[in-house]
């Protein structure tokens, strides 16, 4: 085991945090030596946690431990073997310590709320590299583990928001396909755009378990470490209008942040752009398709009418090919189908090569109706209108007498009631002989209302 996949972000961790510590300690002299044993320690912690998460306590996880923090801690750590740890149950509970805020971390919270800075930004970050790090040490990191991961981050970020210190990521660039010659967007600005997309709470924990176990196999090949590989490959299944294209592009440029692909653009596609009428030309069009995707991530919409149609058969040549390309560019694509959660379930089933290259199903639900209105509302301030009183209850009304049913628009039918609104409020605007900036901007309950 290469002790230095932890040994580096808690060294990180330690030389960064402790000159912070020594400055906000009111006695300097007092400080001396114990700011770096104090943050030694919650590096320590933050590690232990992580090892407990999963409950295991394996011997590779502990002998790091010994390793890392044995010539750190003035504890006799140095000497232990795992079982002196296990009887001492210096691991056990520690996944608690880190399922709170840490009195060091609430303490440059609040001093970064009271003088603007952002150092515990910085210990935000250094503590997620000794987390990565810390799962690393498993070959195939657990699910359990990975879950404490996204609980961690969300956990460090409220405690941030609370205080109104600075979200890290915030301040980003609109979502784009990032070029070739362009660097990679950070992981956590990647992130924060994520967190910043209205409801979708299960969808982003599941987006953020697999860029956490991206990242972990990262650190393992870094050090050329054995990882267990999974399939990139996803299904993201839900009506219409819940975000599946949004998410698709994030998901690609996460994708490239991590190594995953070069590019990390991405090309939408839909059957008929992969399905001919003719023998030989279904395959031709499938690979086309394929090409302009590699080094990104191919999402084809609808994918289950690959397995629907009278002609069928033009379908599963197009799925056989899919197939094929798939495997022939594994290092090079990754490919997302998306559709209605029944039929996305018979096109997986209707092929084993399918069955065994899609593991993972993201389901994105349907927006509720205040979920809906935050949308409208956000759609309303981005075009620089906004709603006067009585104008957002009559867009959540309109939005609460809406079928739900199979195909529900979702954030179509806010973006339907958007443009309709506008539309109204130009008839009624046009009309007035001289309008100030409010009648050019604000949107009444009558506008709304259809």
């Amino acid at each position: 085991m290469d002790h230095s996949l932890l040994a580096e972000p808690v060294q990180r961790f330690v030389d960064e945090l402790t000159p912070e510590l020594e400055r906000l300690a009111t006695s300097v002299d007092a400080a001396a030596g114990k700011a770096r044993q104090d943050v030694t320690l919650e590096a320590f912690n933050i590690a232990a946690g992580f090892v407990d998460s999963d409950g295991l306590h394996t011997d590779e996880e502990l002998l790091a431990l010994v390793a890392v923090f044995g010539g750190l801690l003035d504890t006799g750590l140095a000497s232990a073997t795992p079982g002196d740890l296990r009887r001492a149950g210096l691991v056990r509970d520690k996944a608690e310590w880190i399922g709170e805020l840490s009195p060091l971390f609430e303490v440059l919270v609040a001093d970064d709320s009271r003088h603007g800075t952002k150092v515990s930004w910085r210990y935000y970050e250094l503590a997620l590299d000794i987390a990565h790090a810390a799962c690393s040490l498993d070959t195939h990191p657990s699910f359990r583990e990975l879950a404490t991961i996204d609980t961690y981050r969300t956990m460090l970020l409220g405690g941030m928001q609370r205080a109104q210190v600075g979200r890290p990521g915030s301040g980003h660039a609109p979502a784009v396909e990032a070029a070739p010659e362009e660097p990679p967007r950070p992981l956590e600005e990647l992130l924060a755009e994520l967190d910043e997309l209205v409801g979708l709470a299960a969808v982003k924990a599941e987006v953020k378990l697999v860029a956490d176990l991206l990242t972990v196999q990262k650190l393992r090949k870094e050090r050329g470490l054995p990882v267990v590989e999974s399939s990139r490959h996803l299904v993201f299944t839900g009506n219409p209008g819940t975000g599946k294209t949004t998410v698709a592009r994030l998901v690609a440029q996460v994708y490239r942040t991590l190594g995953v692909v070069e590019k990390g653009h991405l090309v939408e596609t839909h059957r008929s752009h992969l399905v001919a009428g003719f023998v030989g030309q279904t395959a031709t069009r499938t690979r086309e398709c394929v090409e302009r995707a590699l080094g990104g991530v191919l999402l084809i919409d609808e994918a289950y009418a690959l397995a629907q149609g009278g002609d069928e058969a033009f379908g599963q040549e197009a799925v056989a090919t899919l197939v094929k390309l798939m495997e022939d560019h594994r290092h090079a694509l990754v490919v997302i189908v998306a559709g209605y959660p029944e039929e996305m379930h018979e096109l997986i089933e209707s092929n084993p090569g399918l069955r065994s290259r899609f593991p993972k199903t993201i389901t994105f639900p349907d927006y509720t109706d205040e979920e809906l209105l935050a949308i409208f509302c956000r759609m309303c301030a981005d075009a620089a209108y906004r709603c006067a009183p009585g104008a957002d209850e009559a867009a959540l009304d309109f939005f609460r007498t809406q079928p739900r049913d199979k195909g529900f628009g979702n954030a179509r039918l806010a973006r339907n009631l958007f443009e309709a609104s506008v539309a109204r409020h130009a008839s009624r605007v046009v009309a007035i002989a001289r309008p100030t900036d409010d009648d050019l901007t604000v949107l009444t309950a009558d506008d709304v209302t259809p």
